[in-house]
């Protein structure tokens, strides 16, 4: 088998977004691979529809999976990568859909070069169609080619999306690469993770995935338990990285890498979301970071790659739960009457 292409699966039936994402893959124009779709204990329909898809195609071309247990989006990958059989992977979220060749051209530029992962760009869009929206480059020319400590610095930091990229199996199996489970965000460890191990890395410079961009997707709503989520990948990510022995090497990279994910990033998705804020959870964020790396300020990276404004309130944070708070919610609520007063 050369390719498996693992679909984790809940909850899709809506719309027919699993019934497109599937239609795609099924069209594939490689040849000799299997689609491994694993559904996550889904309460709508999507266990039938997958049901339906298996008695209507070769059980060698497509395969389902029910799980009678929630293990979120990285359980589900992590059961698809126990039975995949292709010499290479791929991960489909089940509301995307790919180019039907996609994977054709992935395969050719991987095997023509001998890089052991191989990606493309991705498109965002609103609606199920080939006609490419806001195309955004996943990985960049200077992540390209064989790998050394310069480039895989530059992987650590911007590691790219899992879906648009095939991965030799025997590299995650050699590595013992998998996702966490039980958490969203589950990517965000992964990934970067996973990129310290490459060895070769190509890509075609081409929006071949199709990022479908809805408002009621799960991934746009913030709470403090997905917060939480965030802050637990970021933690599993440091908690990896010390035990595979990378940190020495590449200390200002994870450690910025960490500090984005479980830190930055959340504690700004946390106060934009405007939605029941609460001075003990950004408490909460402080006093984690100040355990695991109170010179934050201090790395290159925070200092090159966070804007002004948001370094300042970083620090502002650092000094004063209380202040932060306080002097962030008047800003926010300063610049929504600026806003109504323009329009």
């Amino acid at each position: 088998m050369r390719l498996s292409i693992i679909v984790p699966v809940y909850n899709m039936a809506a719309e027919d977004k699993l019934k497109h994402c599937l239609d795609s893959l099924l069209a594939q124009t490689a040849e000799d691979f299997e689609i491994i779709a694993v559904d996550d204990a889904s309460s709508d329909a999507s266990p039938q529809i997958l049901k339906d898809y298996g008695e209507k195609n070769d059980p060698q071309r497509f395969r389902y999976i029910l799980c009678k247990e929630n293990h979120r989006q990285g359980g589900a990958r992590n059961r698809g990568l126990a039975e995949a059989k292709g010499e290479w992977v791929g991960f489909v979220d089940s509301d995307d859909f790919v180019d039907p060749q996609m994977y054709e051209k992935l395969l050719k530029k991987a095997e023509e070069t001998g890089a052991d992962v191989a990606g493309c760009d991705y498109s965002l869009v609103t609606e199920y169609g080939f006609t490419p929206g806001q195309v955004v480059e996943n990985n960049t020319t200077e992540q390209t080619g064989i790998l050394d400590a310069e480039k895989h610095k530059k992987w650590i930091l911007r590691s790219g999306s899992i879906v648009v990229k095939i991965y030799k199996r025997e590299l995650l199996e050699k590595n013992r690469l998998t996702f966490p489970e039980g958490i969203f965000y589950e990517d965000n460890c992964a990934s970067p993770l996973w990129s310290m191990y490459f060895t070769h890395f190509e890509r075609v410079p081409e929006p071949l995935y199709y990022y479908l961009t809805v408002a009621d997707s799960t991934t746009h709503h913030v709470s403090w338990e997905k917060c939480l989520d965030r802050v637990n990948a970021g933690e599993l990510l440091l908690k990896e990285c010390r035990e595979r022995g990378f940190l020495e090497q590449y200390h200002d990279e994870i450690m910025f890498r960490f500090s984005e994910l479980a830190y930055v990033t959340t504690l700004f998705s946390y106060m934009y979301s405007g939605k029941n804020r609460k001075p003990g959870n950004t408490a909460y964020l402080r006093n984690m970071i100040l355990k695991e790396y109170p010179d934050l300020p201090e790395n290159p990276y925070f200092q090159k790659l966070v804007p002004a404004e948001d370094q300042k309130l970083v620090k502002m944070h650092l000094r004063s739960n209380l202040l932060f708070f306080v002097y962030y919610v008047l800003l926010f609520a300063y610049r929504g009457l600026i806003k109504k007063v323009r329009k």
